[in-house]
Formats: structure tokens, C-alpha cells, sequence
């Protein structure tokens, strides 16, 4: 940066005074202000750009850092869980376990059977004569009718009136 004191500085307006004329000199003042000033902001524009651009590149940096380390973490965990695929399969072909093999469709077919058999009994679309042969009941009756049907029968004689 240029160094400038303060007996420099008189020096500069002596001699502008002398050479410009104390009447061209205020508009002289003001152009050159002005142009200072265009040039100190052109100065922070560039500087601020610049800094701009070091904060980018180091962002873009960070990004890929990031998503290195992402790769590598989706890799081991692709990884780990291959291998423990690979176990549980080979666990799977080594035993010979009747809890582990699925059961055949027969013996399926046989519960789902059963469980609509058992279904059927429950529902209303069965005659009450076979219900009433085989368990099942035929009336259904509200929870205050039960209450009313074995609450114990009051004797009409005991009043407190």
C-alpha cells in the first residue's frame, strides 16, 4: 500500500492548489473522491469474490469428503449384511430341524378346514336343532338380561314405607 503521511498529503494540495487554481479545486476534490471511492469499492468486490470462491472450493471439498465417507459406510454395512445373509442361509440349508421346514399344504388345508367347520358352528346360518345337538347356543342373551335372569327375587313384604 502506498505510504501516505500527513506531510505528504500538504505537500499534494499545496502543489494541487498551485497548479489546478483555487476555483477548479473543490470540483477536482469531489471527482477524485469519487473515484477513490469507486476504486475502494471495485477493491472490496473483488476481494469479497475472492473470498467467496476459497469458501466454495472448500465447501466442494467438504462434499466430497462427506460422501466418501457415506460410500464407505453403505459398503461395510452392504457388506455385513451380505455376509449375514450368507450365514443365516447356510444356517438354513445345515439344519434339519421339523420347526424349521415349513409344513406341506396338507396338513394346511386340514386346519383351514377345521377352522371353518368350527367357524360355521358359531354363526346363525346353522339350524338350531343341530346346534342344539352339538353345543351350541341358539339364543343369545343381553349381559342386563343375564344380570336380571340370576339376581335373587326380592320379597314384596320387607318396605321401609
Amino acid at each position: 500500500m502506498i505510504d501516505l503521511g500527513i506531510s505528504k498529503l500538504a505537500l499534494i494540495g499545496v502543489v494541487a492548489l498551485i497548479v489546478i487554481g483555487p476555483e477548479k479545486l473543490p470540483k477536482v476534490a469531489r471527482m477524485a473522491g469519487s473515484l477513490f471511492g469507486r476504486a475502494q469499492r471495485y477493491i472490496n468486490e473483488v476481494k469479497s469474490e475472492v473470498s467467496r470462491e476459497i469458501e466454495l472450493e472448500e465447501l466442494r471439498k467438504m462434499q466430497k469428503d462427506v460422501q466418501d465417507a457415506a460410500q464407505d459406510v453403505e459398503q461395510s454395512i452392504a457388506q455385513g449384511l451380505a455376509q449375514t445373509k450368507n450365514e443365516i442361509e447356510s444356517a438354513w440349508r445345515d439344519t434339519e430341524s421339523p420347526l424349521l421346514n415349513p409344513p406341506d399344504a396338507n396338513h394346511l388345508a386340514v386346519k383351514a378346514k377345521d377352522f371353518r367347520r368350527k367357524k360355521l358352528a358359531r354363526t346363525s346360518a346353522i339350524p338350531s336343532w343341530y346346534k342344539h345337538r352339538h353345543g351350541g347356543r341358539s339364543h343369545v342373551m343381553s349381559g342386563s338380561a343375564r344380570v336380571a335372569k340370576h339376581r335373587p327375587k326380592r320379597s314384596n313384604s320387607a318396605s321401609f314405607f
